[in-house]
Order: C-alpha cells, then sequence, then structure tokens
C-alpha cells in the first residue's frame, strides 16, 4: 500500500497543485523534496570557453535558470550589457522574468508560445543580422545548435550552468522511508544512486516522466512501475492518479 510518495521536485507554489488533491483523494503524504540542484560556472570556468559576450547581439533564453546565470556572471566579470542587446525567450513567461534584471522596452524583447525553441525561429530568422549567444546546462544534446545551423544563422552555445546532486544529510539518509519516488530526470536518478550506492528497491514504486528518466531507471538495474506521458495521460498527476487507482482494487 502506497501511503508516501516522495516528488523529486520543489513544492508548488500554489496551493492548488493536482499533487494536492490526490494526497487528500488518496490519503498520501506527498513529500517534496528535489534530488538535483542547478549551480552557475564561476567566472573563471566561464572564460576557459573563451566566449566574449560582448560579441553577441542578441541572447537567446530557453529557463529562468539560464537568465539567472547569464547576468549574475556578466555582474561577475563586470560585462556591462548593452541596452540595444536583444533577448529571444521561449515563453513569455521567462521574457517577463529578464525584467529582474534589467528595465526593457518591448521591442528588444521577442518570445514564443509554445516553450520550444522551434517556436522561435520565425523571429530569429527575421533578425538573421543577429549573432546570437545561447546560454545552456552542462546537460544538453546538439538539437538547438543543429537547427540553428540549418537556418544559416549566427550563433553560439556556452554553458553557463550545470545540474548537480542535490545531496541527503545524515538525518534525510536515516529516514528515508518512502512507498514511492518520482523522477523527471536522469540527474535524479543518477543523484539516488550517489546518495543511497546500496539502495534496495524491494516493495518501492519508482514513476518516471520522460523517455531518458525511464532508461536511466533500467540502466541502474531499477524496476520501473510507473512511466509518463503517455497517449491516455500526458501529465505525471494524471499518471499517478490512475496508478493509485489501480493499486486499491
Amino acid at each position: 500500500m502506497i501511503k508516501k510518495i516522495l516528488v523529486s521536485q520543489p513544492k508548488p507554489s500554489s496551493e492548488k497543485s493536482p499533487y494536492y488533491d490526490i494526497a487528500t483523494r488518496f490519503d498520501v503524504e506527498m513529500i517534496f523534496r528535489p534530488f538535483i540542484k542547478v549551480e552557475g560556472l564561476t567566472a573563471k570556468e566561464f572564460r576557459q570557453q573563451k566566449i566574449n559576450i560582448l560579441d553577441y547581439t542578441a541572447i537567446v533564453f530557453t529557463s529562468r535558470h539560464a537568465i539567472d546565470h547569464f547576468f549574475t556572471l556578466a555582474n561577475e566579470m563586470r560585462v556591462a550589457i548593452p541596452e540595444d542587446m536583444k533577448y529571444f525567450c521561449v515563453t513569455e513567461t521567462i521574457a517577463l522574468y529578464i525584467q529582474k534584471y534589467v528595465q526593457y522596452r518591448k521591442r528588444k524583447v521577442f518570445f514564443g508560445d509554445t516553450g520550444k525553441i522551434n517556436d522561435l525561429i520565425p523571429a530569429m530568422v527575421k533578425h538573421k543580422q543577429e549573432k546570437y549567444l545561447i546560454p545552456m546546462s552542462d546537460v544538453h544534446n546538439n538539437n538547438v545548435k543543429e537547427l540553428l545551423d540549418s537556418k544559416k544563422l549566427h550563433h553560439q552555445e556556452c554553458v553557463m550552468y550545470r545540474t548537480v546532486s542535490n545531496d541527503f544529510t545524515p538525518e534525510e539518509v536515516k529516514t528515508f522511508d518512502y512507498d514511492m519516488l518520482i523522477f523527471f530526470s536522469p540527474s535524479g536518478v543518477e543523484s539516488l544512486m550517489k546518495n543511497f550506492p546500496d539502495f534496495n528497491q524491494e516493495k518501492v514504486a519508482i514513476a518516471t516522466f520522460g523517455p531518458a528518466t525511464a532508461k536511466a531507471v533500467k540502466d541502474a538495474g531499477l524496476r520501473l512501475d510507473l512511466e509518463a506521458p503517455s497517449e491516455k495521460y500526458p501529465s505525471m498527476t494524471g499518471a499517478l492518479q490512475h496508478f493509485l487507482l489501480e493499486q486499491q482494487d
């Protein structure tokens, strides 16, 4: 019987999160505890990439992490970002987040609707003369590079932040007693194996979101009990609800 679930994400900011509805409906305890955290590169580490931010006229942001670490690094290196710098963001929410660091006028900020880089391409192609810099995590594939290459855009990807294990305290290790673990990235699975090298799954159910995370669980020699998204359940909460219903039968 599943009574205590560890969700490897930060606690939802809204009380209306579907996780809380599930907790009430199935009388389960939801614990939110990220297995990974994001940290920025130091100025010294960034300089090793031999990239000069001021060689570029536009920045492409794919996440708030990218914005935070771009402006933090620029500040640390005493790089004054020109007022005419253009910003291309994958969503309006991310675009608005830039205001945390700079005052911007609408004409310098462009954003997509879907959260995918493909949605930004038409705007970027319209500004083909720009030199694009794309801050990224240390864990990334070449999809963005290949897409911008195909459009013959002048661009450069750079690593500005990395994903690291959010290590458990000795007290947390002692009280690690869950009926189900939910993972959203391969890094989270790696963190589990790092923090608990003798982890014995037994009856602990494991759920994952995304094919790469599912593969990481199997590669670690663990049993995967719930995989999302699926055609029927596109969200983790939808899949989890169905899974808990089946457990009751």
